[in-house]
């Protein structure tokens, strides 16, 4: 069995359905041999890391950054992880009222010093709500796990 772990600040409704959507793509039916498991980042510490096969964060923009959350999760883990999770395959998906460029450079500039590896682009979920980005939350969360269990992660 492969683990999945979502890390995703979850601060309004939305946010939260956000999340679901992601850990409800993931639990597909069809996909046997992942486990998913959703944590926010004040819950998730190194061990959750560690024992992952891959990881999906999820974050809010916050004055063009990532939410401070987010950055506590960083904050606490990156030294106890940094020489053990090289090549972890990761995805990032963002709420953004504005463009998400700031919030990306971020979260890709910490990663690229763990040494993880995306999977795809960053979904960037940017302006006004649309109920759209359920669906593309959900796909993304699909997509990360059933790439785990055939192992092309």
């Amino acid at each position: 069995m492969k683990r999945l772990l979502v890390v995703a600040h979850v601060p309004s409704p939305n946010t939260l359905r956000l999340r679901d959507a992601i850990v409800s793509g993931a639990s597909n039916r069809e996909i046997e041999d992942v486990e998913t498991i959703a944590k926010s980042p004040f819950e998730a510490g190194p061990e959750d890391v560690l024992i992952a096969d891959a990881v999906i964060l999820g974050t809010t923009e916050n004055l063009g950054y990532m939410s401070g959350a987010l950055k506590d999760f960083f904050d606490r883990t990156y030294y106890p992880i940094l020489e053990l999770t090289r090549g972890k395959p990761y995805a990032l998906y963002i709420r953004a009222g504005m463009d998400g460029t700031g919030t990306r450079r971020a979260v890709q500039s910490i990663t690229t010093g763990l040494k993880w590896r995306p999977v795809q682009d960053p979904l960037i979920c940017r302006g006004d709500w649309d109920e759209a980005f359920i669906s593309q939350c959900a796909e993304l969360g699909m997509a990360m796990a059933a790439g785990l269990e055939v192992g092309v992660f």
